[in-house]
């Protein structure tokens, strides 16, 4: 298939090189040119003009960092900005009402599709993917979805794959708050760091295990950076209010990220949240 992939960040890149992997021609173009070297030197075509990248593609793959810059790129005053008839596919993790517009300007063009995983997950295959749209359009993009990795349909809402996918990072962001809450507790008590991610990595949440080693140790060069963390929360906290759901936990969570992005750990990946712990010590 022709794919085009919008937004060369971590993500957009694994998603590119797992086309690629499967066969597809591939088409890149990021905002800020000059992001896709590794893709291109895999044999993706890199194009600045977005309107060239996109023309003639069979699938346009968008893969941004948050609600604005999805506006920015997909929606021309409200009208959709990627012309044709071919697929419009967003993998950002956005609020389910900027789905929904998309989903208004493309109609049976357009599905969501967040990314449940790591940039490395889904270079490797094994990261899941939440599809909703139109179920016609699902099925037709079986190439596209069978080259990326395992699928979970949520629908023909597109609002509801967003919805999912800002539950499950919650859940993954309150976990690493109490996470790095009991490790900074039981360094001060004067565990050593050996026992601490032995017993961590027995009984933290699949999710957390893979950060245990990070929050002990206080590498924190991750992919996931505090200030996208703090907004993925901040998503779920908006969501709450629409539905008039009280979720005070989620709104701690969601200061807590905030305030470590403001003290210096904005370029840091989300483990390092466990240093407010230590510096509050």
């Amino acid at each position: 298939m022709r794919i085009t992939v919008l937004g060369m960040g971590r993500m957009g890149r694994a998603l590119a090189g797992r086309l690629l992997d499967g066969g597809h021609d591939v088409t890149v173009w990021n905002r800020s040119p000059g992001k896709a070297g590794d893709v291109v030197g895999r044999g993706a075509r890199e194009v600045e003009d977005r309107g060239e990248a996109t023309s003639g593609a069979e699938v346009v793959a968008s893969v941004l960092t948050d609600d604005r810059a999805v506006t920015e790129v997909l929606l021309d005053g409200g009208g959709p900005a990627v012309a044709g008839e071919g697929a419009v596919v967003d993998f950002s993790t956005v609020a389910p009402d900027t789905a929904r517009r998309l989903a208004d300007a493309y109609g049976a063009r357009f599905a969501a599709s967040p990314v449940l995983g790591a940039p490395t997950a889904l270079a490797g295959g094994d990261a899941t993917i939440v599809v909703a749209g139109p179920g016609a359009l699902v099925d037709r993009l079986q190439p596209f979805w069978g080259s990326i990795g395992p699928v979970r349909r949520a629908g023909d809402d597109p609002g509801n794959a967003l919805v999912v996918k800002v539950l499950v990072n919650y859940l993954l962001m309150a976990g690493l708050a109490v996470l790095a809450e009991a490790t900074a507790a039981g360094q001060a008590a004067g565990l050593s760091d050996e026992l601490l991610i032995d017993l961590l990595q027995a009984v933290a949440a699949p999710n957390l295990r893979n950060r245990v080693e990070d929050v002990v140790a206080g590498e924190h060069d991750g992919w996931f950076p505090t200030p996208m963390g703090a907004k993925d929360v901040h998503l779920l906290v908006d969501l709450a209010r629409v539905h008039r759901v009280g979720l005070p936990v989620a709104s701690l969570v969601a200061a807590r990220y905030d305030e470590a992005a403001a003290a210096g750990y904005d370029e840091k990946d989300i483990a390092a949240i466990v240093e407010l712990c230590r510096r509050h010590a």
